[in-house]
């Protein structure tokens, strides 16, 4: 969590930044006190949450996610999502959020691009997009992602 205060020059003396580094570790569900653990020690959300401070730490406006929940047990990937909200709301940040997993890109998203191939197939409110999707492609995620059926003009029904 410190590299990014050194690389930028931020947070003042040594004394300061563990400081910092403290509270950081408090807003993302961490104890100040584990600043001095080394990496082997903290399980899977906790190491996403230390992922989530090393971003924090320098006061972004913007940060982007990529698969942040992908590695996560179900339980533990709703702690994470709940904690972005939070900080999203808190320090109003913006995110650009990559995921494969659509469950999270709707409990998280307000507006989503669907990608094929690498180009944007569709693209809108992310409530739209999953519950009026208007893409072939985008239809077919959907229906996998959330296990629906498409009738036969191929409407997707939650």
């Amino acid at each position: 969590i410190e590299e990014g205060l050194l690389v930028h020059d931020l947070g003042g003396d040594y004394g300061e930044r563990r400081r910092i580094i403290g509270e950081t570790m408090e807003e993302v569900g961490l104890e100040p006190h584990m600043q001095d653990r080394y990496p082997h020690e903290f399980s899977g959300g906790q190491r996403q949450r230390i992922a989530i401070a090393r971003a924090l730490v320098l006061k972004p406006k913007f940060i982007v996610l990529d698969e942040p929940t992908s590695a996560l047990d179900m339980s533990v990937q709703a702690q994470i999502v709940e904690l972005l909200r939070e900080l999203q709301t808190k320090h109003n940040l913006a995110y650009l959020f990559i995921s494969h997993d659509l469950k999270v890109v709707r409990a998280l998203a307000h507006e989503m691009l669907v990608l094929h191939d690498g180009k944007v197939v569709e693209q809108g409110l992310a409530e739209d997009v999953i519950v009026n999707p208007k893409e072939p492609y985008t239809r077919a995620l959907m229906a996998a992602a959330f296990e629906l059926k498409a009738d036969e003009a191929g409407v997707v029904r939650t």
